[in-house]
């Protein structure tokens, strides 16, 4: 099969309106796929999907748009169009020339924006960025409570109060048993953000991102630290969020300075440990650490026996040849439950299931 340029940008235009994420440089990948192998099919699969789940989706389209319809749908709204010049031989020649082909590619400024690095964005992207972090809803996995409910189902436990009360409307005969079962209702959330100088290209926006969880929430806890450790959840209350964070940054006597996990963490262990009981436990920092590595693990050993679960978030994870050779990285990693990235609002949204899953 003969795959043009334009074929194969249609392809991921059809992709796109089938609710698939597919990045530009995703299809840049699998136009360099199609020219190193022979099967479209799966220089598709292997450069378009990203999720499993997606793949059965991946297939309906394929089928639908190679094997059947090949019309290509008209481009989204508020989408920009590139064009890619591709000289020849002749052009190259002659700077005069204009070149005789056009590839037009079309992109979305808020997919690219979702996986753009936090330390390059310019003022314009960061404000964009922050009112796409204002839609965060973030909750923690559901937990059993000591409270209990009506079940709909048959419950571990008899309720009498409402079985009689059903009772008196069919002459006195308990026709239907009423039970009761444990309710559920999400785990707290406790996020401690590193603010040293080395987080500086992504503390702006990883507190963005943190009030975003905090404000007008009752289960989340934040803190920051870089010497030292500051709670911060009265702060970040405030529904305004350049109020709410200079209100933070006021209470912050060490923004910027360097960073101590080990000393942090015993902190919060003695001074915050209930909090964390049952929680799940959110660690934004990249690792760099003056303190003592072997504090460190011992108070991510205690730390560990009070949380749900530990997860730790690194924008540098993302780098290219990143391997966690920081000391205070290395010594946390055999604590950690999650090791994931915080790069990117796609980061943040992969952390957002994280936390609730």
């Amino acid at each position: 099969m003969t795959v043009t340029p334009e074929d194969a940008v249609g392809f991921a235009r059809a992709l796109r309106a089938a609710a698939l994420d597919v990045p530009v440089d995703s299809v840049a990948a699998f136009m360099e796929a199609l020219g190193a192998v022979d099967s479209v099919y799966w220089a598709g699969r292997t450069t378009l999907v990203r999720r499993p789940e997606d793949i059965g989706v991946y297939d309906e389209v394929f089928a639908s748009f190679w094997l059947g319809q090949s019309r290509l749908e008209p481009a989204p709204e508020h989408e920009h169009t590139v064009t890619l010049e591709a000289a020849t031989e002749d052009d190259r020649a002659d700077e005069m020339s204009i070149p005789s082909a056009h590839v037009a590619v079309r992109y979305s400024p808020r997919e690219t924006l979702r996986h753009k690095d936090f330390a390059a964005y310019s003022a314009d992207e960061f404000a964009e960025a922050r009112r796409l972090m204002a839609d965060v809803r973030l909750a923690g996995a559901l937990r059993r409570s000591r409270r209990v409910r009506a079940s709909s189902r048959n419950g571990s436990r008899p309720d009498v109060r409402r079985t009689v009360r059903s009772a008196l409307r069919t002459g006195a005969e308990p026709v239907r048993r009423r039970s009761l079962e444990r309710a559920k209702r999400p785990r707290r959330v406790v996020l401690l953000s590193d603010v040293s100088g080395s987080m500086e290209p992504y503390t702006r926006a990883l507190l963005r991102f943190v009030h975003a969880a905090v404000a007008g929430r009752s289960r989340v806890e934040a803190f920051v630290f870089a010497t030292r450790l500051t709670r911060i959840t009265r702060q970040l209350s405030w529904r305004d969020p350049d109020a709410a964070l200079a209100r933070a940054g006021a209470a912050v006597a060490d923004w910027s300075g360097g960073t101590r996990l080990g000393a942090v963490l015993a902190d919060f262990n003695a001074h915050w440990g209930d909090v964390a009981r049952g929680a799940v436990v959110v660690v934004m920092s990249d690792g760099w650490d003056r303190g003592d590595p072997t504090m460190l693990a011992a108070e991510l050993d205690r730390l560990r026996l009070r949380a749900h679960r530990i997860v730790w978030v690194n924008p540098l994870k993302a780098s290219p040849g990143y391997a966690p050779l920081a000391r205070g990285m290395a010594a946390a990693l055999p604590y950690v439950d999650d090791f994931v990235e915080g790069h990117s609002l796609a980061a943040m949204e992969q952390l957002v299931e994280v936390i609730g899953k």
